[in-house]
């Protein structure tokens, strides 16, 4: 039988949720706990996964010596206190994207679950997917030589939120960049093989999110009168090695499509990562490589599944901590060199 652990949530909204629904599949795995303020978010959690401890107030939930770990499922002003208390009362902690406001606050949980000697993984499903885990073997294998650039794509043509608070930069810290860039930012970090960044220069646009809709939104209105976050950012990064990384991320954008995607381009050969190509030379010509099958799951799931094996002891973990503060530290100068309209450093 598995080691048993018991789980925890800060925060029991929409992610709480989804996350809950696979852990109770699994076996081992007990979600025994939740704290919200929301009373109506938590008694819906409550409700569905028939909770023993329910709490507004997470402090007293962390007081359980029987719960393991925590998950924090809160927007993203609210990581970083509920995940440094986690880890100081001893529990093992799973921290959503991104991993917090800034860079500072994301070292300081990193410092917390080094000082408690427990588990601290960042919420980065993409890398789990299986064209991720491809290609991250091809990087691995040398078979790209080194790898030179990275293009990142999180476009959406109008994808406002129009729900919880996306829209609030005070709250979430920014806008699209932070909120789905960061998916792309760390699966492309994480195949280029995690190289530090040196530098960052990006610009930002704000033209329809602070206004009322033009055209009927796909996700309903948003409160475009609170909207302070960019609707476009497009940014540079170089790395400490000589590669580098363009990024381009949105809410709203005339575009034909939305698009999700992580281009990288080596010495010796390439890849997309939707859909999942290869470029390479071969045999004298230039050849596109699609791989028949690699494998079926949901990248989600395996994130989860992953997080509780850590937990156990059971192996590694593809998103540690230390890899939320490298790509926090992108996400920090970028919005920095929009803000002063020329190149930062990344320290």
């Amino acid at each position: 039988m598995p080691k048993k652990v018991r789980i925890g949530f800060v925060g029991t909204g929409g992610i709480a949720t989804f996350q809950a629904r696979i852990l109770q599949k699994m076996e081992g795995v007990q979600v025994i706990a939740g704290a919200d303020v929301s009373e109506k978010a938590l008694s819906k959690f409550v409700d569905e996964f028939h909770i023993a401890h329910s709490f507004d107030d997470y402090n007293e939930m962390l007081q359980l010596k029987e719960i393991d770990a925590v998950s924090v499922c809160t927007p993203n002003y609210l990581h970083k206190d509920p995940a440094i208390a986690a880890l100081k009362a001893g529990k093992h902690t799973l921290v959503e994207k991104p991993m917090a406001m800034n860079a500072r606050e994301a070292q300081a949980m990193v410092d917390a679950a080094r000082a408690s000697k427990r588990k601290l993984v960042i919420g980065f499903q993409y890398r789990y997917s299986p064209p991720a885990q491809v290609i991250k073997r091809y990087v691995n294998e040398g078979n790209f030589g080194e790898v030179l650039f990275a293009r990142v794509q999180a476009l959406r043509r109008r994808g406002i939120p129009s729900w919880g608070v996306f829209g609030r930069k005070d709250l979430q810290g920014g806008g699209p960049l932070i909120d789905i860039g960061v998916h792309a930012i760390e699966l492309a970090h994480y195949l280029m093989g995690s190289p530090r960044a040196v530098s960052a220069s990006a610009s930002m646009f704000t033209y329809l999110g602070d206004k009322a809709p033009t055209a009927i939104p796909p996700w309903g209105d948003w409160d475009y009168k609170t909207y302070t976050v960019e609707d476009l950012a497009i940014g540079f990064v170089r790395f400490g090695n000589g590669a580098c990384m363009i990024v381009e991320s949105s809410f709203a954008a005339h575009i034909d499509q939305d698009i999700f995607n992580v281009t990288i381009m080596g010495e010796k050969g390439g890849a997309s990562w939707s859909p999942l190509k290869i470029y390479k030379d071969e045999a004298g010509v230039m050849v596109n490589v699609e791989p028949t099958f690699v494998g079926k799951y949901d990248a989600f799931e395996r994130k989860m599944q992953n997080w509780i094996a850590y937990v156990r002891g059971e192996g590694g973990t593809e998103a540690p901590g230390e890899a939320g503060v490298m790509v926090q530290k992108i996400l920090d100068g970028l919005y920095r060199s929009s803000e002063r309209a020329k190149e930062v450093s990344i320290k």
